[in-house]
């Protein structure tokens, strides 16, 4: 069974890898031989696409050495799995704005002067992508690894649309341990989910500390 992975960059980072050990993460081994090949042996990986934003470095803990983490983590991705992981990016869009401040109760003329972050373009690309990787008919199977609200109604149109001829997967980026709200509103259109991902699972899907290229080695960043 031919199968398409899509991965929302942020909700991984911020379910599964902020504050841990695993942002070295190899996607391939993770994604597809831990979870998609175990819940169906059948299955055949066409691609993973890794739909992500470049951080800004101004806002980051680490500043310019977050950045430069970041863009050394796709380079690997892509020396290791050049025709097996597709980055496709977003941004970020940084804006003043002047919101609520937060009281109890709620006072409506109480505001503030704030730095407003949002990433931008990712949930339309995941949507228009699977929407499209599904007319080619590029796979039967498709798996969304994501916790968005936002990509209920592709999940919903795909449903629709090509009925039971293709299945849906959703795989929810968070551990078993967290307390992070799961979303229903994409699993009630799944032929399947896994609602979590173990520490286990992330700590032995680790890219490789060093890994060489025609160049100089893309090496792990010290503080990952």
């Amino acid at each position: 069974m031919k199968t398409i992975i899509y991965v929302d960059g942020y909700n991984l980072f911020y379910g599964c890898l902020k504050h841990s050990d695993d942002k070295w993460l190899d996607l391939y081994q993770l994604l597809f031989r831990k979870i998609v090949y175990p819940q169906n042996p059948a299955s055949e990986l066409v691609s993973i696409r890794f739909f992500t934003a470049d951080i800004k470095a101004k806002l980051a803990s680490h500043g310019q050495s977050a950045q430069e983490a970041q863009q050394r983590y796709h380079r690997a991705l892509s020396q290791l799995y050049p025709s097996q992981i597709n980055i496709v990016k977003g941004y970020y869009s940084l804006e003043k704005a002047r919101l609520h401040e937060y009281r109890n109760p709620i006072d409506r003329t109480a505001r503030t002067d704030v730095w407003k972050l949002e990433e931008k373009q990712t949930d339309v690309n995941i949507a228009l992508a699977a929407y499209r990787d599904a007319c080619k008919g590029k796979a039967q199977q498709f798996v969304f690894v994501s916790n968005d609200t936002d990509l209920a109604p592709v999940l919903s149109a795909m449903r629709e649309d090509f009925g039971g001829d293709i299945c849906l997967g959703v795989v929810i980026p968070t551990r078993a341990c967290a307390h992070r709200p799961r979303n229903g509103q994409l699993s009630k259109h799944a032929d399947w989910t896994r609602h979590h991902i173990t520490d286990q699972e992330l700590a032995s899907s680790h890219l490789p500390m060093q890994i060489p290229t025609q160049k100089k080695p893309i090496i792990k960043p010290d503080y990952w």
